[in-house]
């Protein structure tokens, strides 16, 4: 059922040429503080304490002019070019976001209707489950993502459970950063964390639960909610 034209592979085109294109910017940042930190004194002064975009749109105004000393002229000639690959990067990403967002909204909006999902982590979610039937049931699909837990019993313990290292990493990112945002923003989330605390589970334990129920949830709103998606 897979084929070249549908709306997963459009995702998984924007979803990795996107991916290449945050390293690269990353990239470019460190290497602009990089510079900012061997800078001469006075330029150096004047940057310390910007925020990343503060320094990105100070050091992308810089002009060229022959008046400073050598060194401090070419620091800043850099400086600025540099900057400037870095807001364009920033455009090339906005440019990639805006067609998964027409994407995902077109074939599976349930998704993004969850607490937690955006469009890159519901991109993953679908790229990963590809088309119906691909994963008979939702322990298939959470042994794709990695969040099975598999059983970690000893002699002095009982019914311990270890992670899944396993299976489609950037599937288990997705839920990994799902459950991250539930955890700290989502009231129901995190009254469901105090009571299995309660409970002498730890907070790597709860995360681990919260990894698998996402991926059971996100396995039913694709197989049973009819996603208007081809493969």
């Amino acid at each position: 059922p897979r084929t070249h034209d549908g709306h997963r592979e459009a995702l998984r085109v924007h979803t990795v040429t996107r991916a290449g294109v945050v390293r690269a910017r990353t990239a470019a940042i460190n290497e602009l503080k990089a510079l900012v930190l061997t800078s001469p004194d006075e330029l150096r002064s004047d940057l310390r304490g910007l925020t990343t975009p503060a320094l990105i749109k100070r050091c992308a105004a810089f002009r060229t002019t022959t008046k400073r000393p050598i060194a401090e002229h070419c620091v800043r000639n850099t400086m600025r070019v540099i900057a400037r690959r870095v807001q364009h990067l920033n455009d090339e990403i906005d440019v990639h976001d805006a067609a998964m967002k027409q994407l995902v909204d077109e074939s599976a909006p349930q998704l993004v209707a969850e607490p937690g999902v955006g469009y890159v982590t519901a991109a993953m979610f679908i790229i990963a489950w590809s088309h119906p039937g691909r994963c008979r049931s939702e322990a298939a699909y959470a042994r794709l993502a990695g969040v099975a837990p598999l059983p970690a019993n000893s002699g002095q313990s009982q019914d311990r459970h270890r992670l899944n290292r396993y299976g489609d990493r950037k599937l288990n990112r997705a839920c990994h950063m799902v459950a991250l945002v539930r955890m700290h923003h989502h009231d129901p989330t995190k009254a469901y964390i105090a009571r299995r605390r309660a409970e002498g589970k730890t907070d790597r334990e709860i995360r681990r639960c919260l990894k698998r129920y996402i991926a059971r949830n996100v396995w039913r709103l694709l197989e049973h909610q009819g996603p208007k998606i081809t493969a």
